[in-house]
């Protein structure tokens, strides 16, 4: 299959699929590197397809037709020991978090999705980046982030924004 092909046969992998894809599994179902796969989710990204890197791998955005939600940003500050307390204190009360921003001095605004839904989902996100070395986004900022949150009504979301507030997360919310 030469590269249209497969970018559209991964494009029909991740429409399909129900939980996230990884580069690997796909480089598997297409015969070629994890890095080749790398390559063409950037140039599906370019050409408009919705497509999120998770830590457990790749998913298609499908945008509701209503949005069933609330939503909101907060800003937080935390350590990378509270980092964990952070993600449950959320999820416990009922929301989502559904990205991550920083604003490094270089390269200004830094955004990556989180969509962190559970305690399942912040405990893959937790062992990514001990199984990685990677470092959290806030570990450029001194601790400071900002999160958009989503909960299914306002009522849960006001609950995790002040569940955040109580434990010392919250600096701020627009």
């Amino acid at each position: 299959m030469n590269a249209a092909e497969r970018r559209q046969h991964i494009t029909h992998l991740l429409s399909d699929a129900k939980d996230p894809v990884s580069a690997t599994a796909l480089a598997a179902q297409c015969g070629v590197s994890r890095q080749i796969i790398v390559g063409d989710i950037a140039l599906l990204r370019a050409g408009g397809l919705c497509v999120l890197a998770t830590p457990r791998g790749y998913v298609l955005e499908a945008p509701p037709a209503v949005p069933a939600y609330a939503s909101c940003s907060v800003v937080c500050r935390h350590g990378d020991e509270r980092m964990m307390q952070e993600l449950y204190t959320v999820v416990d009360l009922g929301g989502a978090l559904i990205d991550v921003t920083v604003e490094h001095s270089v390269y200004g605004e830094i955004c990556a999705p989180l969509r962190i839904f559970s305690r399942f989902d912040a405990d893959a996100f937790h062992d990514k980046i001990l199984s990685s070395g990677a470092r959290p986004l806030c570990d450029l900022t001194g601790g400071i982030h900002l999160h958009t949150l989503r909960a299914p009504d306002q009522q849960t979301l006001d609950r995790v924004v002040e569940g955040l507030r109580g434990e010392g997360f919250l600096l701020s919310e627009t």
